[in-house]
């Protein structure tokens, strides 16, 4: 049995969870149901990043102990990840003892590739980055993703040579021995690791104290990168624990925005610690709303809580896993979202598997549960390709194709003929394809799917209520 680990980016504790996590966490949670049908041992992570200016500033505003604050939001977040029925198999949290202990003595590993150097340039601190000069001239002094000014900051701070280990990250990428996905995010990580520079690695505590201290220098903590990224493998138990069974991991789902640092910084730190590089590192686009980027300064965020509440797990994940493109951006509305659930979950499928049910009890047929299902070839080089929205609609052209073969055949003008052997021989084939179907459909709904399952296998008794009741727009 083949081992496969998938993670998952960790978002900041400083805000609710919003819809990008959910893609994340969907598009892995995807792949993994996948795996695990396939036949693989599946280990999926998840959790929460909790340190950093940011979440100290926003307890102190709500005037809350930050480790209060910072247990309450990790909380709504493994309620979400609950929510959306994701299938991880471990959460952590940067707060935890174990995992500072482990990032203190990578730091340690690490330490031939660090030093420390006064540093002045522009800072974003809601990146918790700084940026090139060239890339603050390019903006105009104003981060793009946050709408505000770039600060000049001076600092004493530990560096990670990333310049060691370039050659090796271009190596890796270029021979798709780490591939990035989508294809066309491999030029851009190139071009940003040609101009890379050191990546500052610690802050100062005058400026930072909620973090993880750096090993025998108590003046400095360490910044984002190596505290947080260092979770991949800390959940696994490195450095203390042999990772080899689980690493290199066969999948990292990140937005597009931290490519550049799962791309660049964490591979050389993994070159730096000896550990070969990830497999993949799949970033997907942003979900827009009514064509814009979400931001509260617009007031367009839709909360995924809103969506989820709507109409529920199947529902959401239907529209996020089909009509949002795997790797661009896509655009979600409400009419676009009651428009999948009206005319597609609730007319294709609940239709279907209500009209098969339903023929089939009242003709007092039974369907054997012996039937060994597997995916198409087409399904599986879509999936191994993390085509995860392409692969949706090929199934879901399939369900259709059943709904078009009943309307052909007319079972129930067989039955009223008393054509008992065709009807139970006709109803039987379309059940089957239909079961088919219904296991390529499982890694994108296995709520859903697990209920259609139970329908038809046994004694065949429709559902007692739609799987998905239509509701007038609200």
């Amino acid at each position: 049995m083949a081992k496969t680990y998938i993670t998952t980016a960790i978002p900041y504790v400083n805000g609710a969870p919003h819809i990008g996590h959910a893609m994340d966490y969907c598009l892995a949670d995807t792949f993994a149901r996948y795996a695990r049908l396939r036949g693989d041992e599946v280990r999926f992570q998840a959790g929460v990043d909790e340190h950093g200016n940011k979440i100290f500033q926003k307890a102190s505003s709500l005037r809350i102990p930050v480790q209060e604050y910072v247990n309450k939001n990790a909380q709504s977040f493994k309620d979400f990840i609950s929510d959306l029925n994701v299938s991880n198999t471990d959460f952590i949290r940067t707060t935890d003892v174990e995992h500072v202990r482990r990032c203190q003595e990578i730091w340690t590993r690490l330490r031939n590739h660090i030093y420390k150097a006064k540093y002045e340039g522009w800072y974003c601190s809601g990146c918790e980055r700084f940026v090139t000069q060239k890339e603050h001239d390019e903006n105009h002094g104003i981060c793009p993703d946050h709408a505000k000014a770039y600060e000049k900051l001076s600092e004493e701070n530990y560096y990670l040579r990333i310049s060691d280990f370039k050659e090796q990250i271009k190596k890796a990428i270029e021979t798709n021995e780490m591939r990035i996905l989508p294809e066309f995010r491999k030029n851009e990580v190139l071009a940003l690791l040609d101009e890379s520079p050191d990546v500052s690695v610690s802050r100062s505590t005058v400026q930072l104290t909620w973090g993880v201290s750096v090993p025998d220098d108590d003046t400095q903590v360490m910044y984002v990168w190596i505290d947080a990224l260092s979770n991949y493998i800390t959940v696994l138990g490195y450095p203390d624990q042999d990772i080899s069974a689980w690493w290199p991991a066969a999948a990292q789902f990140v937005g597009k925005d931290i490519l550049r640092f799962h791309a660049i910084i964490w591979p050389a730190m993994l070159l730096g610690l000896g550990l070969p590089l990830p497999k993949v590192i799949l970033s997907h686009g942003f979900v827009l709303a009514n064509g814009q980027k979400m931001s509260k300064t617009i007031g367009n965020v839709v909360d995924p809580m809103d969506v989820l509440q709507r109409h529920g797990i199947d529902a959401f994940r239907y529209y996020f896993l089909r009509h949002v493109d795997t790797f661009l951006d896509s655009d979600f509305t409400w009419d676009k979202f009651e428009e999948s659930y009206n005319n597609e979950l609730a007319n294709d499928l609940g239709n279907l598997v209500q009209r098969l049910a339903a023929i089939m009890a009242k003709n007092n047929l039974e369907y054997s549960a012996e039937q060994e299902y597997c995916f198409s070839g087409e399904y599986i080089k879509l999936m191994d390709d993390f085509e995860f929205a392409r692969a949706f609609d090929l199934v879901w052209e399939k369900v259709r194709a059943i709904n078009r073969q009943i309307d052909e055949k007319k079972p129930w003008e067989l039955a009223k003929a008393g054509k008992n052997s065709e009807l139970a021989e006709c109803l039987k084939g379309l059940v089957a394809r239909l079961l088919t179907v219904n296991y390529e459909l499982s890694p994108f709904l296995p709520n859903v799917t697990g209920k259609i399952s139970e329908i038809f296998t046994g004694n065949v008794r429709p559902p007692e209520t739609p799987l998905f009741p239509k509701e007038q727009k609200k």
